[in-house]
């Protein structure tokens, strides 16, 4: 019969504890290897900013042709999705929605107009907006610009001056389900103090210069754009980017026709 001394007893237990280690971390790692990457793709969904898009399939094929025509001179595909997205018809007079989906301006009444779509995607475009970044809008009229920008942030901001103009285009929002829009009716030169300052802004109106409360509400290495000149002349879409040390850089784009931008703007 084996009868082992105390020394054997204690090596032979340190070789099965030793083992049991083997097996039991062994299989930790193997499971580790295993989710470890489904673990990083979950934290990584986890942060990343999310919030409602409406989708709405009536004329669906119609945005997908405007967008494949815009194709030609906007590059940002997330541009060109938003495009694709938001329905423009819903944001126009009814005997204008037949031609929605032409690139052409439109009448929304109360003498204003809705951009073309080549004018709405190139002035987004050239904003380089990241989902998370707050942007200004300056002239809500039909609401279709604000829409296209949702798109790309939940944080979108728009003045109207025309009273008229601005409670339709909330009742078009809250109608479609762009819920994250931020509305007010009121003077859009003096921006919007309280939710400043804004990572963009935007124009949709025609200033004869820029207004000084504009710029000071964006924040330093934001770009704001707008249509800059005289009103029933031509005007140019003018990019303003400030430096991170409080400069402006000013670019000219290119030539337009916009409507021109009323209340202090014009004094």
């Amino acid at each position: 019969m084996f009868n082992p001394d105390k020394k054997s007893l204690i090596y032979v237990l340190v070789l099965v504890s030793f083992g049991l280690s083997v097996l039991w971390f062994g299989s930790y790692e193997n499971i580790t290897a295993k989710t470890g990457h489904q673990n990083i793709f979950k934290a990584d969904t986890t942060d990343t900013l999310q919030w409602q898009k409406p989708r709405i399939s009536e004329r669906k094929e119609d945005r997908r042709q405007l967008a494949e025509l815009l194709e030609e001179r906007i590059n940002d595909e997330h541009v060109l999705q938003a495009i694709r997205h938001v329905p423009r018809h819903l944001f126009i007079p009814k005997p204008y929605q037949p031609f929605a989906y032409q690139n052409r301006p439109l009448p929304i009444g109360h003498e204003q107009t809705i951009s073309q779509p080549f004018i709405v995607a190139y002035m987004t475009q050239l904003l380089d907006l990241k989902a998370g970044d707050k942007v200004l809008e300056i002239g809500t009229g039909s609401g279709y610009q604000a829409a296209v920008l949702s798109e790309l942030t939940p944080y979108v901001y728009t003045i109207e001056i025309i009273p008229e103009l601005g409670k339709k285009a909330k009742k078009t929002f809250k109608a479609l389900g762009y819920k994250t829009i931020k509305t007010k009716i009121g003077d859009g030169y003096a921006g919007w103090p309280a939710h400043a300052p804004f990572d963009a802004i935007i124009l949709t109106a025609a200033p004869p210069q820029i207004p000084q409360p504009l710029i000071n509400q964006l924040k330093p290495g934001g770009i704001l754009v707008a249509p800059v000149g005289p009103t029933g002349q031509t005007q140019v879409i003018t990019k303003l980017t400030k430096q991170r040390n409080g400069e402006i850089k000013r670019e000219q784009m290119l030539p337009v026709r916009f409507v021109p931008m009323t209340g202090d703007a014009q004094n």
